[in-house]
């Protein structure tokens, strides 16, 4: 593989990357709202987050991103630009990660012995004090062996924005095998994903071990 095979793929990291770090800011915390509509009071709202939350896991990752990138083409007649690509991959692997994460919030929170609550009213916290102060930060010490299984998943995930010809790291790879009619590519593509989920891990076990010794 020549140099500017190499120049190619570090790009395509670069971009796969990018698509990595973008996903977990959004659907991190738009899963926390997709959580809390999914156990509202309210019947109709808390219906249709468990219809989204369903049509999310449900159905697979790379249909999202195609109906999410060709609708409105297909539905407003609207023209799609090369830039759009990249908003797209971003809307459907944040909106589907967000799910995911919802339930994993639902899962730690619903662990949260209810004793606790009632504990915090006799102390005079209040209903937001509750959540923000003790139940919040214990959800996510509970549930992040969860998340960085999803974390993990989500490196390789990225691989998906080939379906939609974004030009991350496996499209480059598919490209550059093609064209050299060699699998070296393809291994080194393996070998990045590979590393990138070692480094992945590393820092969340690091994270894991660091809010172990958390207490309220």
């Amino acid at each position: 593989m020549n140099g500017v095979a190499f120049l190619q793929l570090a790009n395509g990291m670069g971009k796969t990357v990018g698509i990595f770090i973008l996903t977990l800011l959004f659907s991190l915390p738009l899963g926390l709202p997709v959580y809390l509509g999914r156990v509202s009071r309210f019947p109709l709202l808390s219906f249709l987050m468990r219809v989204y939350i369903s049509i999310m896991r449900g159905t697979p990752l790379m249909l999202q991103l195609l109906v999410i990138y060709f609708g409105p083409y297909y539905l407003f007649n609207l023209q799609i630009s090369m830039a759009y690509r990249f908003y797209a991959v971003i809307i459907a692997f944040s909106i589907n990660y967000a799910a995911y994460f919802a339930e994993i919030y639902r899962g730690g929170f619903q662990s949260i012995p209810h004793g606790q609550k009632e504990a915090a009213q006799v102390l005079g916290y209040s209903r937001t004090q509750t959540f923000l102060l003790i139940l919040l930060p214990q959800m996510f010490r509970r549930v992040l062996p969860s998340i960085t299984n999803e974390v993990i998943t989500l490196v390789k995930d990225t691989s998906l924005a080939f379906a939609i010809a974004y030009t991350e790291m496996f499209t480059i790879a598919k490209q550059l095998a093609s064209a050299q009619a060699s699998v070296v590519p393809y291994i080194a593509a393996g070998v990045f994903y590979y590393l990138f989920n070692f480094v992945v891990a590393m820092v969340m076990e690091r994270i894991e071990r660091a809010v172990s010794h958390y207490r309220i």
